[in-house]
């Protein structure tokens, strides 16, 4: 029967023979081997009698209150009988100390949860079970290699980049100029599943992506019926029928919304300037009510929508702000068509409604905007059909932020991809999945 003391060990295969308390309240436990199979030879499997010497070690272990405990295993090394056995000696193990470890499984266990589960520093874990940072790391890397692995198929994939630290400056070393440099990342998210974040590469180029698709299985390509992405150019050229021959590209709408806004500011900023030779202030009415023009319509108040339009019309008499905001609302009821609600038709109509209100404008940034529009309707369309979009990409990207801020920046970018996806991959993560019913097909 084992002991009640070595029961609230805890440690299967060893028993306490007695604790020792020091002048300091440090507890010193007594350990002996209970398990008969650490008497085996780990090569050989046969157990052995003669004892070549008795040495005593001291594993760290997980904390128990507030004292420190230190554990005292009073081990035996055999010699191993077995003549046909190449090992001469072994010392007795058990699983919760394999050999060689002077850490316990548990405790290891428990350093990597803390690392990749609660996304803590390295530096803050190790010092907290009195681990260097070495050993705190290896265990979070063992731990999310049994946790990782190659990404199953998925049928919706985002693609979205994120910035992997500050801008730097380096010398060409054939001009000898100084030329920024700014570290991105493209990471590649599950929108289909749970999978959530599946890899990441450096640089943010349509090679990069081929790249990384390249490198996965041919299985995995061809169960890819959509790709999400921002407006990039150089994503679209990397989506490709030799390397998904099944995939639908996809524009991510927030992105066009944001593209009308951008292109509303810059009216708005311009006919300013060209009004009073000088940015905006506060007692002019665009700039009084810029936040407003950047507000949907719906979510104004009608009297807060009536007071932005009247003072518009009172003090610009060429409407091009209120014309560029009109083009910013007809591309949100275009996009508002989404997930099937709306048929061809209204689509059609809402489209040259569109592009009949930019044309008729004498302001270049709308017609920039309705040229952008049509170069990507077939990604546009491919969402209006769909209703899918890179929100999800966007919620991983603000968790790669949190795993770099949390560790004070990567040096390492294998170990900064191992944190990043391990933080990003949790089943619990996961945010609304997309039923059957929403993908085509």
């Amino acid at each position: 029967m084992v002991e009640p003391t070595s029961l609230l060990l805890g440690l299967e295969g060893l028993g306490v023979r007695g604790v020792v308390p020091h002048a300091d309240r440090t507890r010193v436990v007594e350990l002996i081997t209970i398990d008969p199979n650490a008497a085996r030879c780990p090569d050989c499997g046969i157990a052995s009698d003669s004892v070549k010497e008795r040495t005593v070690t001291s594993p760290r272990d997980i904390r128990y209150g507030e004292d420190p405990i230190v554990l005292r295993w009073n081990k035996t090394r055999y010699r191993c009988r077995n003549d046909t056995c190449s090992r001469a000696s072994f010392t007795e193990a058990i699983e919760q100390v394999p050999p060689r470890r002077r850490t316990t499984t548990r405790l290891r266990t428990q350093i990597a949860r803390e690392i990749g589960d609660a996304a803590r520093s390295v530096v803050e874990v190790a010092d907290g079970a009195g681990v260097s940072w070495p050993t705190a790391h290896a265990a979070f890397v063992a731990h999310a290699e049994t946790v990782l692995g190659n990404p199953a198929p998925v049928r919706v994939l985002g693609i979205d980049e994120t910035r992997r630290g500050k801008p730097r400056w380096t010398r060409d070393t054939d001009s000898g100029r100084w030329v920024r440099t700014d570290p991105w990342d493209t990471g590649f998210v599950d929108l289909g599943g749970d999978q959530g974040l599946l890899g990441q590469v450096e640089g943010r180029t349509g090679a990069a992506v081929r790249q990384w698709l390249s490198e996965q299985s041919e299985e995995f390509r061809a169960s890819i019926t959509h790709v999400v992405i921002d407006p990039s150019a150089a994503y679209a050229a990397a989506v490709t029928r030799e390397l998904l021959p099944n995939a639908e590209l996809v524009v991510d709408h927030f992105h066009l919304v944001k593209l009308a806004n951008d292109a509303l500011t810059a009216v708005r900023r311009r006919v300013t300037f060209d009004t009073h030779g000088r940015r905006g202030r506060k007692h002019d009415p665009e700039w009084a009510n810029r936040r407003r023009l950047l507000t949907a319509r719906e979510r104004l108040a009608p009297r807060a929508f009536a007071a932005m339009w009247n003072a518009l019309i009172d003090n610009d008499p060429s409407c091009q702000i209120l014309s560029a905001y009109i083009a910013k609302e007809e591309l949100r009821q275009l996009l508002a068509a989404a997930g099937g609600r709306t048929d061809d038709a209204e689509i059609r109509t809402r489209l040259y409604r569109f592009y009949s209100w930019c044309a008729d404008t004498n302001i270049p940034e709308l017609h920039r905007l309705a040229t952008t529009i049509e170069t990507w309707w077939p990604a546009i369309l491919a969402f209006l059909h769909t209703g899918l979009s890179n929100a999800r990409t966007e919620g991983f990207n603000r968790l790669v932020k949190q795993v770099k801020r949390v560790a004070c920046g990567f040096r390492n970018t294998e170990n900064s991809r191992r944190r990043i996806r391990f933080h990003c991959t949790r089943a619990q993560r996961a945010s609304t999945r997309f039923t059957t019913a929403q993908l085509p097909g």
